[in-house]
């Protein structure tokens, strides 16, 4: 009878372990594929020499310039490499925003929500917080922020929704997404809009996509842009800037 129950642990350990194995395998191989930054489009992105970037722990970005009040903690797309997005956040930090870039494990929001723990604290001159992200990035932000309302002043979704409850928050949200945009789940999008706080203002970048708000070339399943990439992004920005203000 005891061997039979060591052989039955025994199995049932070997079958937590293969399952586990396989979902690790499975996770790195679908984490693996993911939309590189094209370098060559952000070095030749025009920004003002002035924004500092500075390197803080566990591969997060600080861009400043000036003497920034205002700070803005950005949450990158699922499965798209951080540094795509430093073109937007230097158009806004050359307008006096101190903006913090997350760089997420497996380039995945969804795998550290609090990524924005501890950031604050870092930085205490500055005087207005906002969060925000770029699709899932942006919804993790939204989550992020359920949590932590009291300590920011406003939510940025870009071609993003919120998953869950604001409405009753005093949070000014400002949500921008390109009329082009054919990764956006519009009725999802539509679906969750109540839960948005009643000082939502909602921009349509006409001719704008999915993929604009950063570097990274193509995204599959996207729309036909009109816009240049480099014109969402100065957009995007004079928007946040306006936003934030």
């Amino acid at each position: 009878m005891k061997s039979n129950h060591k052989k039955r642990v025994f199995r049932s350990i070997l079958i937590i372990l293969v399952v586990i194995g396989i979902s690790v395998t499975g996770l790195s191989i679908y984490a693996s594929d993911y939309y590189c930054a094209d370098t060559a489009a952000i070095e030749s992105f025009s920004c003002s020499t002035d924004v500092t970037k500075t390197m803080l722990s566990d591969g997060v970005i600080a861009y400043s310039s000036g003497h920034p009040e205002t700070g803005f903690i950005f949450y990158p797309g699922g499965k798209v490499e951080h540094t795509a997005y430093e073109p937007l956040l230097k158009a806004c930090a050359e307008n006096n925003i101190l903006c913090i870039l997350i760089q997420m494990p497996f380039n995945l929001a969804v795998l550290d929500i609090n990524a924005a723990d501890g950031i604050k604290e870092q930085f205490p001159d500055i005087e207005n917080w906002y969060i925000g992200g770029h699709s899932l990035g942006g919804s993790m932000a939204a989550s992020y922020v359920s949590k932590n309302v009291n300590h920011f002043d406003g939510l940025i979704l870009l071609a993003s929704y919120s998953t869950v409850d604001l409405s009753k928050t005093d949070l000014n949200i400002l949500s921008v997404y390109g009329s082009e945009d054919k990764v956006l789940n519009h009725k999802k999008y539509e679906e969750y809009r109540t839960n948005l706080s009643d000082a939502l203002v909602e921009v349509v970048l006409d001719g704008g996509c999915h993929a604009y708000f950063g570097m990274y070339g193509k995204q599959d399943g996207d729309g036909t842009p009109t816009l240049k990439n480099e014109e969402q992004i100065t957009l995007t920005a004079n928007k946040i800037i306006e936003f934030t203000r």
